[in-house]
């Protein structure tokens, strides 16, 4: 046998591919039931309010019209509430990522007594329900005067994926072999200088994968925001001035489908530029000699 053929494709039999269509079919029907409310919102911010409120739906509409998109536009702080979700989610982000690549170098490369109780409470803190945790933090914000400011809520979303960061770059540190930082050292690098040179341009899928994490996590965070900002209307974020369209005179659900699809487009246009480079990141799971 030839090694082309040897390592050819392999071919399934009718048989085998007749076993496993229920499960292709099963999957195509959790993908469909996954995506269908995702593309009702989308056809909804489309939809004439009178197709809107009719009492036969249809899933593909004979008209269409933008006047929703413009409605949420022109609504008042739209871009002001933009400015904020993004400085929020920007600088949670960013932290998380600073504070974490020291932690995980910390944990993979160095060994110091306390680091198996600290990497326990890492684990911990990531399993805990942030949730829990609205009314001590209220009180908190509370007593030092930290309400209505959005450095309470970059803090608080920096501390909520934390955890999460320091777990997946330790995993890619602890990947990467020692031996190469050391061989930089040989050579004269310090080790700071050596892991910026050798092993940090190797963490880009970690990287990548804890700031989609991180970026969805605080794009979508919707309780703190509700709670913490309470006075100062215009610290809004953008989860928050989606329930403005709603009012004593009902819900305004074209502007409200406008709005959300606005919303997600973001969090959509983020997971599409990484989500290639984290799969095959955590796909290659180690470094090649």
């Amino acid at each position: 046998m030839s090694a082309a053929h040897a390592t050819g494709p392999v071919r399934r039999t009718p048989a085998a591919q007749l076993r496993r269509l229920p499960l292709h079919a099963g999957a195509a029907l959790t993908v469909l039931i996954c995506l269908f409310p995702v593309y009702w919102m989308a056809v909804t911010a489309f939809k004439p309010s009178r197709d809107i409120q009719s009492a036969d739906p249809r899933f593909v509409p004979h008209a269409w019209t933008l006047d929703h998109f413009r409605t949420a536009v022109q609504a008042d702080g739209f871009a002001q509430f933009w400015r904020n979700s993004l400085l929020v989610t920007a600088g949670a982000v960013l932290l998380s990522l600073v504070v974490a690549l020291g932690a995980a170098f910390a944990v993979a490369r160095m060994r110091w007594r306390g680091r198996r109780q600290f990497v326990l409470a890492v684990f911990v803190a990531q399993m805990a329900p942030w949730e829990s945790l609205i009314i001590p933090v209220y009180i908190i914000a509370r007593d030092t005067g930290m309400l209505d400011r959005l450095a309470t809520l970059t803090l608080i979303y920096f501390m909520v994926t934390l955890p999460f960061t320091i777990i997946v770059l330790r995993g890619f540190i602890a990947t990467i072999p020692a031996e190469l930082e050391e061989a930089a050292q040989v050579d004269g690098c310090t080790r700071l200088g050596a892991f910026r040179r050798v092993a940090f341009p190797l963490l880009a899928p970690g990287l990548m994968a804890t700031s989609l994490f991180g970026f969805i996590t605080a794009w979508n965070e919707f309780a703190y925001a509700n709670f913490l900002i309470i006075k100062n209307q215009e610290n809004r974020t953008l989860p928050v001035w989606l329930s403005s369209f709603q009012n004593t005179f009902g819900t305004d659900w074209g502007a409200t489908m406008a709005a959300s699809t606005l919303f997600a487009l973001p969090a959509l246009v983020v997971f599409l530029v990484l989500q290639r480079h984290v799969t095959s990141g955590l796909a290659a799971g180690a470094v090649k000699g």
